[in-house]
């Protein structure tokens, strides 16, 4: 079933996709990536991001930096002191 509706287009080029439309359609969600594509010179067509088919395994990449992070070095002073001390030693 196609909606059809008016809305404005503000400052820096933003549109507010109606309500109407929003409830319709899960991809609209805040945050939600979408395509926009220029169709001749009257028409747009916004459609959900087709993303990579390669999904990222989120709790994973936690664990590594968890894992990264939870190595220990050998370096006993501040660390803050250290960078201090290397950048002026590059000048």
């Amino acid at each position: 079933m196609q909606l059809q509706t008016t809305t404005i287009v503000r400052n820096r080029g933003q549109l507010t996709i109606p309500e109407s439309i929003r409830d319709r359609l899960e991809w609209t969600a805040p945050g939600s990536v979408v395509t926009v594509a220029q169709v001749g010179v009257d028409k747009i067509i916004i459609k959900p991001h087709a993303a990579d088919k390669k999904r990222v395994d989120w709790n994973k990449l936690w664990r590594n930096i968890e894992l990264a992070r939870s190595h220990k070095g050998t370096y006993a002073g501040s660390l803050s002191r250290f960078i201090a001390a290397d950048r002026e030693s590059r000048r």
